[in-house]
């Protein structure tokens, strides 16, 4: 596999230089972590999608129904791509990484520790970050919503927002920029 360079906006916990970060086998990313803790609200809203017709999910259910429809799409039709659920999401550039660390510090208010420059080998996935979705108790929609994400087909926002998912050796090589805000 190439050996190519990206940057990531740390979110969940800190990170140094010369850290790897696996996928392979059982790693999970944060996504992961939050969908499994709703995949008890995804089987009973799927045991009985028309009792939650009309209610408003909650913001990490929403979530968990989309990722999970991602997945079973990605497994079943894309399964040269990395999982949304065992991936880390990078910029090609530096100021797609300070867009991005801005809109999670600013806009999200997410704990946003730095920017760091990655050096990865693994396998790699440019999607459109407008073709996300909050999943709904509709199974089908969900899947079909899922395939237009995999398949890099047209948003509702009329542009697309670039979106790298990447798997496989992963090691920060640098902190480039401290954030360090939202800390808890």
């Amino acid at each position: 596999m190439t050996e190519r360079e990206f940057y990531h906006v740390v979110t969940e916990r800190p990170m140094k230089p010369g850290k790897l970060i696996l996928f392979e086998g059982t790693g999970h990313s944060g996504v992961y972590t939050r969908v499994m803790d709703k995949l008890g609200m995804v089987e009973k809203i799927y045991a009985d999608p028309r009792a939650f017709n009309g209610v408003e999910l909650e913001h990490h259910t929403a979530v968990a129904l989309r990722e999970l429809a991602m997945e079973q799409v990605r497994k079943e039709s894309f399964p040269q791509y990395p999982s949304r659920m065992a991936c880390l999401y990078v910029s090609e550039t530096l100021k797609e990484a300070e867009d991005w660390a801005e809109f999670f510090a600013g806009d999200c208010q997410r704990p946003t520790y730095s920017i760091v420059r990655l050096t990865v080998r693994g396998r790699i996935f440019a999607g459109d970050a407008c073709n996300c979705f909050d999943g709904t108790p509709d199974r089908e929609r969900n899947l079909e919503l899922a395939r237009n994400y995999w398949l890099n087909g047209p948003n509702s926002a009329g542009r697309p927002v670039k979106e790298l998912l990447v798997d496989g050796d992963i090691e920060v090589a640098e902190i480039v920029r401290e954030i360090n805000r939202n800390i808890p």
